[in-house]
């Protein structure tokens, strides 16, 4: 009986995790299509007597608040997919804890504090997109269109791959159980999940937040770019060792000589 009920909210959670991602995804689809026809209209020549209306200010709250959104909803489709071996232990242990009368607090309140980490670091890229537009170093589809610029994203992405934080970090998203040694356990009260959340969350940014840097290099809303980093991280992490870190590491930094000469 145990056995089944675990299975139901295991598959619960997992299915949960799933329509997350969907709808991510589908707004982001839709941002994409709106930003390619905004895009096509803002690299068509204007008219005589055309007006094309005042300069975009990206630093406008309302702007940025736009940008944030995206940025947020961009990160809970990419980063929710890999979360989700933490997040469905946390459920199968609390379960677990729930039938020994020894409940943890939802599941929900630990996602809820990974996700608010990258909606931390939402904001800084939020900012990141805006200083690049105001300083017009990139594209209406928010891709770099200066070659130092795309070679110094790509140099920073290359080389954080060697480096022992990458490292730490990675192996904290890798292997769940350890960082929950680490950590002291799960938390059966609802701040202390959120904040192991949280904490989750922040290995997670140390890990990937050079390579989501690489989004201004394909484009912010490049569907096909995003997609391919997003599996790469999942992969990095589930998979693959530290040798294909460094490889794409060294991959980063080749393309970035590649850019410079051009």
């Amino acid at each position: 009986m145990l056995e089944s009920i675990l299975r139901r909210d295991r598959n619960i959670v997992f299915v949960t995790i799933i329509l997350l991602t969907a709808l991510a995804w589908a707004d982001l689809i839709r941002l994409n299509a709106a930003m390619s026809a905004g895009g096509l209209m803002a690299s068509m020549p204007s008219m005589p007597g055309m007006s094309m209306g005042p300069p975009p200010q990206p630093f406008a709250p309302a702007n940025l608040a736009l940008t944030f959104a995206m940025w947020a909803v961009m990160m809970v489709g990419m980063m929710a997919p890999s979360a989700a071996p933490m997040i469905l232990l946390y459920a199968r242990v609390g379960r677990q804890a729930r039938a020994e009368g020894a409940p943890f607090a939802a599941t929900g309140w630990f996602t809820g504090g990974y996700l608010a980490s990258w909606c931390a670091f939402a904001v800084l890229a939020s900012i990141a997109q805006a200083s690049l537009q105001q300083a017009e170093l990139i594209t209406p589809m928010l891709a770099a269109n200066n070659k130092f610029l795309v070679a110094a994203l790509l140099f920073a992405a290359g080389a954080y791959q060697w480096v022992p934080l990458k490292d730490r970090c990675l192996a904290q998203c890798q292997a769940p159980l350890a960082f929950l040694q680490r950590a002291g356990g799960f938390r059966r009260d609802v701040k202390g999940s959120f904040t192991l959340g949280l904490k989750h969350g922040a290995f997670c940014i140390g890990c990937c937040w050079a390579l989501m840097a690489l989004l201004f290099v394909g484009g912010v809303m490049n569907l096909l770019w995003i997609a391919a980093l997003a599996i790469f991280v999942l992969l990095e992490k589930l998979v693959w060792g530290r040798k294909i870190t460094r490889a794409a590491g060294l991959v980063c930094i080749a393309a970035g000589f590649i850019f410079l000469i051009q």
